[in-house]
């Protein structure tokens, strides 16, 4: 646990010892190495993807599977980023996830669920049921470990944004959401082109049934099942460091119960004629329900931490007594963002926004430090959010100072005989030639 100074101290250089770099880094260890070899990747991965998919479905089948696999991308994609707001991670690390999720893990799936398939299928002389087999054995095995290994890489590899449930929830969910949009694009193609044969049209057609038990009624299927796996990790992300059987085997477990919810929905259509509706009523939508209170429990529990660890920075003087408040509080923050962009503009409204995710860091790696769970650079990973808090303090704090006036509780008093003062320390009639950003 670091000790407070009285008062702030001067920041350290970003190119002072704890900022600059230890030693000159192999080649490989370049992150433009890193970032080249990964844009490769997952380019070609994409190209190649493309080609299977358009190969399958035709021309015209993969235009209108895109154009309708596409709908609830965006449903889904704001759902995640609003559960990640208390602490916003960095826009790559989304598009890493998406972009895994629909080239990566998606070409590994195709590939190795058909080459299984095919293998069983000769093995057995049975085809019917290497399907089945490869539909509730295989594929649950094959998709959630390839969706399972770009929440991996977030955690080994940008372990300072993985800090808990909800940043697993929203690293798997992505990449299932990337993931679902390449396979909807093939079911739908597929459909379409089976249509374009038959001669069926509108509602009584293959992609009118594929599109709503897809689209309509499931787009959250592959979300969920992949976010069990993100919850494991989450969990890892909140263990002390020397408890390093719980950081394996709880991620490992959450990885099976993926598997395991994928295999039950995969194989429905096999439990009778309404078996995948009883399947959905009965399994898929308590899940469901089960798991987004969770996640919106755990974004409250962020907000609580966030209330609780912040006022020993206050007393320190890095924060004004009202900020931890108002940090706490997304009514508050948003406030104060719009008051700065009132006030002074968008750039001023992206530095508060940067103020709030610092400080919301900042009493995160407080919390973890406080139970024993905190790595070895704690006391440089707090001076440097400090610091990063105190470049942005002139604009930041006068719009926190507004949304925790704006949004504090009305406490009853008796009326004194003296004068009063407005919270805070400012006037309680405003004063028209008062403005906070002036120095």
């Amino acid at each position: 646990m670091a000790t407070f100074p009285p008062y702030p101290t001067h920041p350290p250089h970003p190119g002072g010892p704890a900022g600059g770099a230890l030693g000159h880094a192999h080649w490989w260890q370049r992150r433009a190495v890193r970032y080249g070899a990964l844009i490769t990747l997952l380019a070609l991965s994409g190209l190649v993807i493309l080609a299977l998919v358009r190969e399958q479905t035709g021309t015209e089948g993969f235009l209108v599977g895109l154009g309708l696999a596409v709908l609830p991308v965006p449903l889904l994609m704001a759902a995640f980023r609003w559960l990640d707001r208390v602490a916003p991670g960095p826009w790559r690390n989304l598009l890493f996830a998406f972009a895994w999720g629909a080239c990566a893990a998606a070409l590994i799936a195709i590939v190795a669920n058909s080459f299984a398939t095919k293998w069983i299928a000769t093995a057995t002389a049975d085809p019917s049921s290497a399907d089945t087999l490869g539909a509730t054995v295989i594929a649950p095995i094959v998709e959630e470990s390839s969706k399972a290994a770009a929440v991996l890489l977030v955690f080994l590899f940008r372990r300072r944004d993985f800090t808990g449930i909800v940043d697993g929830v929203v690293i798997a969910g992505v990449t299932a959401t990337g993931f679902a949009f390449t396979e909807n694009i093939l079911y739908l193609g597929t459909a379409f082109g089976t249509d374009q044969l038959t001669g069926d049209r509108g509602i009584a057609s293959v992609t009118a049934a594929t599109f709503f038990v897809r689209i309509i009624m499931s787009p959250f299927a592959h979300p969920l099942f992949t976010v069990l796996t993100g919850i494991g990790f989450g969990i890892a992300a909140l263990s002390a460091e020397r408890q390093h059987l719980r950081r394996v085997l709880v991620p490992l477990l959450g990885l099976l119960l993926a598997m395991s919810m994928h295999a039950i929905w995969n194989g429905s259509s096999n439990f009778g004629e309404y078996g995948f509706f009883a399947v959905y009523a009965a399994f898929m939508v308590p899940a469901f329900a089960l798991l987004t209170w969770l996640v919106i429990w755990t974004r409250q529990r962020e907000l609580r931490t966030v209330r609780e660890e912040l006022p020993a920075y206050a007393v320190a003087g890095w924060l004004t007594p009202a900020e931890p408040y108002a940090l706490g509080s997304m009514r508050a923050r948003r406030l104060a963002r719009e008051h700065a962009a009132r006030h002074l503009g968008k750039p001023a409204a992206r530095e508060v926004a940067q103020y709030e995710a610092y400080a919301t860091s900042l009493a995160f790696l407080r919390h973890r430090g406080r139970r024993g769970r905190a790595g070895a650079d704690f006391v440089v990973r707090e001076r440097e959010l400090l610091h990063e808090l105190w470049r942005r303090r002139e604009v930041a704090r006068p719009a926190l100072d507004h949304a925790a006036r704006m949004t504090a509780p009305p406490v009853p008093v008796a009326a004194p005989p003296w004068p009063v003062y407005g919270a805070y320390g400012y006037p309680a009639v405003p004063n028209p030639a008062y403005n906070p950003y002036r120095s």
